[in-house]
């Protein structure tokens, strides 16, 4: 791997078309298709290599905060300050289902990788777990003492990680809905959360400016990365577990070495908050999603590096560019 020239990038495209804030992205099948959710109520797709706008989802009454995608591509599902979770037919946009249960704001939707279940974090406090085929609410888990910002779920289908306003990233089992663990350290709101490959890393980024990285199973702090000036919005973690990437309300999306806490790379041209990125198993791709109501697609040649996901974005297991959105997001 080449070495990050710090600063140093190249934008390939800018997707447009959201007339609002763009909160959340995500990559479908072989890099071909990129999905993002505005603030404008609507769930987009894009062609990642022509730019062009594909469909545009519409049914939300309010803001789309978060979207995710299956791992075979085939759905998309979103979630919205109208309260719902929705999920789409990735590619003839058809609307499948509208899971209802939350009482506020839905921020962040994630799906498990066989498919089966889908998980959703809200301002009412709760992570929500739902039958992904027939929309029933499986179980609802408690404990955080205020919004829940963003979740995710272990490849292996057995956690889900949340963080919230409450200052907490909390870890819990799938299957009984059990709080296994609570990870403490910030020292504002907890804007956004991953958890890599193999399960055995946390990451985080909270409005205390920085990202964390932590030990799943232990719950140590294993590394704090400083460098952003303002609120860490998005973070995400590659494929291959070694770098992350976090996006900031300094306009800027950051690289980091998972292992040395090393800030690899500075990514910058958004004028808006960068609510969402991600990158591509190769690191030939880099794409955000800010405020500024685009999408941009960066050369990751040009960076000598891999990156990964800022706040709301899906890696889809055919990919092998990879897409970002932003959002504020997960």
């Amino acid at each position: 791997m080449g070495r990050f020239d710090k600063h140093r990038a190249e934008r390939a495209q800018a997707l447009k078309g959201h007339t609002n804030l763009v909160k959340s992205i995500a990559i479908l099948r072989d890099g071909e298709m990129i999905v993002s959710g505005s603030s404008d109520n609507t769930v987009r797709v894009w062609d990642a290599s022509t730019g062009a706008e594909l469909n545009v989802l519409r049914g939300h009454t309010s803001w789309v905060k978060s979207v995710a995608l299956s791992r075979d591509g085939m759905r998309i599902v979103s979630g919205s300050s109208d309260n719902t979770v929705r999920v789409w037919d990735a590619f003839t946009g058809a609307e499948l289902n509208v899971l209802r249960g939350h009482t506020n704001p839905v921020n962040s939707v994630a799906i498990s990788n066989d498919g089966m279940r889908i998980v959703s974090g809200s301002h009412d406090n709760t992570v929500r777990v739902w039958d992904a085929l027939t929309g029933a609410e499986l179980n609802m888990l408690k404990g955080h003492a205020n919004w829940v910002n963003s979740v995710a779920i272990s490849r292996d289908n057995m956690m889900i990680v949340s963080c919230s306003y409450d200052k907490t990233v909390r870890m819990w089992d799938v299957l009984i809905g059990a709080e296994l663990n609570v990870f403490r350290g910030h020292t504002d709101w907890v804007k956004s959360v991953a958890i890599s490959r193999d399960g055995m890393r946390i990451v985080s980024g909270s409005s205390d400016n920085t990202v964390r990285v932590w030990d799943a199973f232990t719950g140590a702090e294993l590394n704090v990365l400083k460098g952003h000036t303002d609120w860490v919005l998005s973070v995400a973690i590659s494929r291959d577990g070694m770098r992350i990437v976090s996006g900031s309300d300094d306009k800027t999306v950051r690289v980091w070495d998972v292992l040395t806490g090393a800030e690899l790379n500075v990514l910058m041209g958004h004028t808006g908050s960068i609510n969402s990125v991600a990158s591509s198993k190769d690191g030939m791709l880099i794409v955000s999603g800010s405020d500024d109501e685009s999408v941009r697609v960066w050369d990751g040649a040009k960076v000598h590096g891999h990156a990964d996901s800022l706040r709301s974005v899906v890696y889809s297991r055919y990919a092998t560019e990879i897409s970002s959105s932003s959002e504020s997001i997960c």
